[in-house]
């Protein structure tokens, strides 16, 4: 597959090295399949980016695929964006509980696999989990909200071998068409935040946490 990697500079030889460990699947090396979202990515603060053009050979790699909601649901993969992402510290202590069994029941260790395949969250995005774990959201808006929220399929490449796979074939100078498009994306997420009806019916966080469940 023809796969892009937003940057703000040329990448021939991909590595995990120096990725943040507070990304959304921990440190890997990102990319996407739609080249548009690529351009965004490498435009977003302002400047000019390179979209980072690969052949990727996914086969026999071990793939988690967050999207196939015939085996995980949003809970799945929101855990691990709790699990990897830097949370305020009082956050943390006052819903430490919750935090704690999210963890015990749906969160699935992505060092098992090369590639993690799942929707994109970035941090206007992710006030919608964090307010789903204070009980502010119900779980059927939680879901909307991401699948909803244009952000993009994203894969983050966890291992060596998934590394390897990478061929680069060119690096493709953004222009300043894409400059904004990233923020249209915070604005978007800041106006579906503010629309919800925070009093709305539904799965809330206790009802999970009382159940029996596990994932």
């Amino acid at each position: 597959m023809k796969i892009y990697h937003g940057s703000k500079q040329r990448i021939e030889k991909p590595t995990t090295k120096g990725s943040r460990p507070d990304n959304d699947y921990g440190p890997a090396f990102y990319l996407t399949l739609d080249l548009e979202s690529a351009h965004e990515w490498a435009s977003r603060n302002n400047s000019i980016g390179y979209v980072n053009v690969y052949e990727f050979d996914i086969t026999n790699l071990k793939v988690l695929d967050l999207t196939d909601k015939t085996k995980y649901s949003v809970l799945n993969w929101v855990t691990i964006l709790l699990h990897f992402r830097s949370l305020d510290p009082g956050f943390k202590r006052a819903f430490s509980n919750r935090l704690n069994i999210l963890e015990e029941r749906f969160y699935i260790d992505v060092n098992n696999y090369d590639v993690i395949k799942g929707y994109r969250a970035d941090d206007a995005y992710f006030r919608f989990p964090l307010d789903f774990v204070r009980g502010n959201l119900t779980l059927e808006q939680l879901e909307e909200s991401f699948n909803l929220g244009n952000l993009g399929i994203q894969y983050a490449l966890i291992s060596d071998k998934a590394i390897s796979r990478l061929k680069y074939k060119e690096s493709i100078l953004s222009s300043e068409k894409y400059i904004n498009r990233y923020f249209e994306s915070v604005r978007t997420a800041t106006k579906r935040f503010d629309e919800l009806d925070k009093d709305k019916e539904g799965i809330r966080i206790r009802d999970i946490l009382e159940s029996k469940e596990s994932k």
